[in-house]
């Protein structure tokens, strides 16, 4: 009794090679919101007292956290998707590079014209990249002198009161 050959395993396509309805799929599991390092931000902006509103669609460029009273904004960029140029953002994906660096390219664009329309109206933006959350001191840092000021003279909220 002799067994029938194996037929050959079927391979599973790679990412660069997926069929459009795969692709989709991927493509759509990529979250523009409630991110990690948008989450980072977040807690150290809490932690210092401040409080905020998410994703203002009536502003420009649509803030990830928006701090209306000092009509301060701030954007969560992820450094792939928006072009920074530390090593994950100056990264080009192999396959298909021509559509790559024109998206990266209109969403640095874009970026920019939201930077300047919300400057434009006498808002205050600050933009943090992914690569920055990593060292939550230095940016802890950094938000408390765009918060606060460096010279601490507004303090924040209720921890003002209390002193």
């Amino acid at each position: 009794m002799t067994k029938a050959p194996k037929p050959p395993p079927i391979p599973l396509p790679k990412l660069d090679q997926a069929p459009d309805a795969q692709r989709r799929r991927t493509m759509a599991a990529v979250k523009g919101k409630d991110t990690k390092p948008e989450r980072v931000v977040r807690r150290i902006a809490h932690g210092l007292g401040r409080r905020f509103r998410l994703h203002r669609k009536d502003l420009p460029g649509t803030p990830d956290l928006v701090f209306a009273r000092d009509r301060k904004a701030i954007f969560v960029h992820g450094c792939f998707w928006h072009g920074h140029d530390c090593k994950r953002g100056a990264r080009t994906p192999k396959t298909n590079r021509a559509y790559w660096e024109a998206k990266i390219a209109r969403n640095v664009a874009r970026d920019r014209a939201a930077i300047q329309a919300l400057e434009a109206a006498g808002w205050t933006p600050l933009v943090v990249w992914e690569c920055e959350t990593r060292d939550v001191e230095a940016l802890t840092a950094r938000l408390r002198r765009f918060l606060v000021g460096e010279d601490g003279a507004r303090e924040v909220g209720r921890l003002a009161s209390r002193e």
